[in-house]
C-alpha cells in the first residue's frame, strides 16, 4: 500500500474486493486477522459481521503467520533505492517464498493455540 490503510480503505481496497468474495466461495472458513487499527475499526468490523472470524488474544501475535513471513522476506530484502525497485524485490521474494515453510508455518498453528492459551494469552517461544 502507497497510503495509510485506515479502516475505511481496508474495507474498499482488501476486504470487499479479495476477502469477502474468497470467503464467500469458502462455506465454513473462518477469517483472522490481528488487532491492527485498521482491523478493528467500525467499518472493517461491520463489514465482516457476515463471516466467522477467530478473535485475536489481545496480546499475542504468536498466531500471525504472516509475521513470520515478513521476517524471512526481510532477512533476504537487497538494498533498493527505490520504490520501484522495492517493489519489483518484494515480488520476486514472494514469488519465490518456499512454500515448505509456509506450509510448516500452517501445520504448526494447533501447537501455537496451545501454547498462547497455556501462556494466559501472553508470549510463548514462537
Amino acid at each position: 500500500m502507497r497510503e495509510t490503510l485506515t479502516g475505511q480503505r481496508y474495507v474498499e481496497d482488501i476486504l470487499r474486493p479479495h476477502v469477502g468474495p474468497f470467503l464467500n466461495g469458502l462455506p465454513g472458513a473462518i477469517f483472522q486477522q490481528d488487532n491492527a487499527r485498521p482491523h478493528t475499526a467500525r467499518v472493517a468490523q461491520d463489514f465482516l459481521h457476515h463471516f466467522q472470524t477467530f478473535p485475536w488474544p489481545a496480546r499475542s501475535p504468536d498466531f500471525s503467520l504472516v509475521e513470520h513471513v515478513g521476517d524471512q522476506l526481510r532477512r533476504q530484502m537487497p538494498s533498493c533505492h527505490s520504490v520501484h525497485d522495492l517493489e519489483l524485490a518484494v515480488q520476486d521474494l514472494w514469488a519465490h517464498l518456499p512454500q515448505d515453510n509456509i506450509r510448516c508455518l500452517i501445520t504448526s498453528i494447533p501447537d501455537r493455540v496451545a501454547a498462547c492459551i497455556a501462556a494466559g494469552g501472553g508470549p510463548t517461544r514462537y
